[in-house]
């Protein structure tokens, strides 16, 4: 007995460095991922009276408040764009990122009841909030492709057909870099629970930062320290190039990609580090 007892002993202990991300394990748990995405969707809208409608709504109204507020009563410059589509683009685009990094925060507080029952891949949660901002996104995007038709019928916008394949590697690039932001947070809350007020309006402010409502020719001559931090911003390269697929407009360099492709890779490669490390312990201090 002895003897069977040694031959069939299996020792159990945290896996070290990168394994403790196993992708082929998040692969065998695509169909949850599946189910989390719907779960969202539910969840969301339920017990609304528009239910999905918002999904539209929400980036109309905003649009609509920022024509009047940047481009009627301000008057910033939008590089020959129709207002409307121009800031129906920019709402979209960083509606998708916002929205990863705001719900991908909430991941470790909003489901602790979940993990604390049953084990499954923490970051099937995350990437299921990622998808689901993605699908939020792919409606809006819908909408803003027939405006853009229209104008571009009336001759007022020349987008550039050929590149408008790569626009999905940039939606990957981008909710890469909106996931990475929000496992970071996510993993920060499990002990700094305040975290989750400021991540809302850091957010808000990134936006200012960013050449959403504004392209970044605007910013071409001014302040050489605004100018740096523009160029430093990950998400500056992504709204240009959206831009530049299909307006026809935007500043896109291969400075900007560099930069923006970097911050991307060491935030998520930070993200998953953190996160991999927290969730073993996280009950015990969520």
């Amino acid at each position: 007995m002895e003897q069977m007892e040694k031959q069939y002993h299996v020792h159990y202990s945290p896996a070290k460095g990168w394994a403790r991300v196993d992708f082929a394990e998040l692969w065998r748990y695509k169909d949850l991922i599946w189910l989390f995405v719907k779960r969202d969707f539910t969840v969301m809208y339920k017990q609304t009276i528009l239910g999905p409608a918002w999904v539209l709504i929400n980036p109309l109204l905003s649009a609509a408040m920022y024509t009047v507020m940047f481009g009627v009563i301000a008057k910033l410059p939008t590089d020959g764009v129709p207002q409307a589509l121009f800031y129906l683009a920019g709402t979209a685009l960083w509606g998708f990122f916002a929205a990863c990094i705001n719900r991908v925060s909430a991941t470790f507080t909003s489901n602790s009841a979940i993990f604390s029952k049953v084990y499954f891949p923490r970051l099937t949660m995350p990437i299921s909030t990622m998808l689901s901002a993605f699908i939020n996104f792919v409606l809006q995007f819908i909408m803003f492709f027939g405006l853009l038709l229209f104008y571009t019928a009336k001759g007022q916008v020349h987008p550039n057909w050929a590149y408008m394949p790569l626009t999905l590697l940039l939606l990957a690039q981008v909710g890469l870099l909106g996931l990475g932001c929000g496992i970071i947070v996510s993993s920060l809350t499990t002990r700094y629970r305040d975290l989750m007020v400021v991540v809302g309006f850091g957010v808000q402010l990134w936006m200012y930062g960013t050449p959403v409502v504004y392209p970044l020719s605007m910013i071409d001559g001014m302040n050489r320290v605004l100018h740096i931090a523009m160029v430093l911003n990950p998400m500056t390269a992504p709204m240009e190039t959206f831009r530049f697929i299909f307006f026809g407009t935007g500043q896109v360099t291969l400075r900007l990609w560099a930069v923006s492709l970097v911050w991307t890779v060491v935030l998520l490669a930070l993200g998953l580090s953190l996160f991999s490390k927290v969730e073993k312990t996280f009950v015990d201090t969520v």
